[in-house]
């Protein structure tokens, strides 16, 4: 998100007639910012007096928040009741839109993402390799190396979990071992190993065979993927 439309964005819903009190943008914030457990500048209200106003507040918090955190934010603080009587609302919205390609047919929740990148900050190298999946999809291209991407930060997360550098197959087992150790059912061991063996042969076949990936497929790969990351760093992070 470029800087224009976050400016454009805190002009509206820090708007002095229409848009959120200098209490609710330091409520939301501090809400936010304990949800993706990031630091923000004003988290109490009243501001500082060197902050001129509420828009100025607002502005310099989300630009504390990732893209992907920041659209997700913006999207929320929209469809607030406050928010529904102002005509500058849907301006924003159908702007947001159009800039983050979130209106294209097939999308991946912009709250998954989110989620994913917080769970993800400790592990660097699983991170870097997930936020370049979810750019190259966001984008339309490359889609072979988006689900590469994705197969290569969930295989750095393990490695990471585990503390080895075994390929993905070859922690299969060390894996279902270490939730076993933490009381995960047998079913939902099962249930994991499994998906990650499908993963992989999934990913395998079409770069064997230089498939194109249908983009559906890929959107739900990348969700179903982000899910396990976030279960998989809850039980053994």
């Amino acid at each position: 998100m470029d800087s224009s439309l976050l400016v454009f964005a805190a002009d509206i819903l820090g708007d002095t007639t229409g848009g959120l009190t200098g209490s609710k943008i330091a409520k939301y914030c501090v809400g936010y910012s304990i949800e993706y457990n990031v630091k923000i500048p004003y988290a109490t209200y009243p501001f500082p007096k060197n902050v001129p106003n509420k828009r100025t507040a607002l502005f310099e918090n989300l630009k504390c928040f990732s893209d992907v955190q920041r659209t997700h934010i913006i999207k929320e603080l929209c469809e607030l009741p406050e928010m529904e009587n102002n005509p500058q609302v849907g301006i924003l919205k159908k702007k947001l839109s159009e800039r983050t390609g979130s209106t294209t047919k097939n999308s991946v929740d912009a709250k998954i993402i989110a989620k994913t990148q917080h769970w993800l900050a400790s592990y660097p190298r699983a991170l870097k390799s997930y936020e370049q999946a979810i750019e190259k999809f966001e984008n339309g291209e490359y889609q072979r190396n988006t689900l590469d991407d994705m197969r290569f930060s969930l295989e750095m997360l393990i490695k990471d979990l585990l503390g080895n550098e075994r390929s993905l197959e070859n922690n299969k087992n060390d894996l279902g071992t270490q939730l076993k150790q933490k009381n995960v059912s047998s079913e939902f061991r099962n249930m994991v190993t499994t998906l990650i063996t499908y993963f992989c042969s999934y990913q395998n076949d079409h770069v064997k065979h230089n498939d194109d990936i249908k983009e559906n497929e890929l959107e739900y790969t990348i969700e179903f993927t982000s899910t396990l990351m976030k279960f998989l760093i809850k039980t053994l992070g």
